[in-house]
């Protein structure tokens, strides 16, 4: 028998947001949610159209989140999960909320706007006994996470090096003022103290840790507001030292003409090196030392892994990105979801980013800003 979809919630997502469309997108893709909720914008007439478009029941189209999830909690078809896909600044208190009524929570990144709040909201995940998501899109592209494989069963021996570099351009001048998505991401008080380095510098150092299983130890870094009057970074160059002496480098920036969403990694070890980008999200390249060089495909005869080809699902020779990745990992969700509703685990849990990825995440904005207000000095990450 086919288990009932995943009753959805979401806050934030309304008219003019560019997420939300993607998170409905992702959830809607396998069919395993059904959206029957919100508190789409803090402008009751823009929460309601909102809510029309998206037809959504006029009963259960809240102008605050705080009404969403009492509403919710005393209905037997309540949600069990909520997106929140705010902008950074409400990450915390909606999360807050949703765990102390008992649903799940489905987060976009980063997971708060400060160090602090990551590790508050690590103890009530924990108390809760709700599940937590971060949707670091980005880990859950089928060559990623082959890639990961790669490097956990060995084939690029000991890694030594990472260089991961996440370039845009769409910040190379200052924004009209009507850009919605513009103006939060470069107020430090609704994105935090971090700006590109918040916004896509995450993704870039999630991809690199994910794929790599290295722990960071300390980073060197150079942040700059490049734009006159900007008051959040908006280029970082940042050198990584991690735990058993491999070495990084990330750079990442929104200031970078002609770069429209340039993330790339390679990593290198003492038997191979591997690269993925994710403008070309379905090859991957192992360059083995002496040997010869092997592009992989989502087709390749020796792509032996389920956790990888779980996320296809066109033919070989189409596109498959971006929006593809984000919908596998809320099937991951949903996967997981399901088992929690009988008591039990799903193995898809491991690899879905969760509270500690956040924190950590976090702990390396912290560090990078500390180090960079140091004039680049070697930086632990706090722990």
């Amino acid at each position: 028998m086919t288990e009932p979809r995943i009753r959805l919630g979401m806050v934030g997502g309304g008219q003019g947001a560019f997420i939300g469309g993607v998170h409905r997108f992702a959830a809607r893709l396998d069919d395993r949610y059904t959206l029957v909720a919100g508190a789409l914008s803090s402008k009751p007439d823009v929460a309601k159209a909102s809510a029309d478009e998206l037809h959504i029941a006029p009963e259960r189209s809240y102008e605050s989140y705080e009404a969403m999830f009492k509403a919710e909690a005393q209905r037997e078809d309540g949600i069990e999960a909520v997106a929140i896909v705010t902008p950074n600044h409400m990450h915390f208190p909606v999360a807050k909320a949703a765990l102390e009524a008992g649903i799940n929570v489905i987060c976009d990144k980063p997971v708060t706007r400060t160090l602090e709040e990551a590790e508050e909201l690590a103890g009530i995940v924990a108390k809760s006994g709700a599940f937590f998501a971060l949707t670091h899109n980005y880990s859950a592209y089928p060559l990623v996470r082959y890639a990961r494989e790669m490097v956990e069963r060995g084939d690029l021996g000991n890694i030594r090096l990472v260089q991961v570099e996440y370039p845009q351009e769409w910040l190379t001048t200052a924004p009209d003022a009507d850009n919605k998505q513009a103006a939060w991401r470069t107020d430090p008080k609704r994105s935090g103290k971090a700006g590109c380095l918040g916004d896509i510098g995450t993704h870039a150092f999630q991809l690199a840790t994910f794929i790599s299983h290295l722990e960071l130890d300390a980073v060197s870094a150079d942040l700059t507001a490049f734009v006159p009057g900007r008051e959040v970074d908006d280029n970082v160059h940042a050198m990584m030292r991690f735990k058993g002496g491999a070495k990084g480098m990330l750079w990442t920036s929104q200031v970078a003409p002609g770069c429209e969403n340039g993330l790339r990694i390679r990593l290198f070890g003492d038997k191979a090196g591997l690269e993925w980008a994710q403008e070309k999200p379905n090859e991957l390249w192992l360059t083995p030392l002496a040997g010869n060089h092997r592009r992989i495909t989502r087709r390749d005869d020796n792509l032996d892994s389920e956790v990888a080809v779980r996320g296809i699902r066109i033919p070989f020779g189409h596109p498959e990105g971006y929006l593809e990745a984000f919908a596998t990992l809320y099937t991951d969700v949903a996967d997981v979801l399901v088992a929690k509703r009988k008591g039990e685990s799903h193995p898809m849990e491991a690899w879905i980013p969760g509270i500690e990825t956040g924190v950590l995440g976090m702990r390396f904005i912290d560090a990078v800003l500390r180090s960079s207000e140091d004039d680049g000095r070697w930086t632990p990450l706090n722990t």
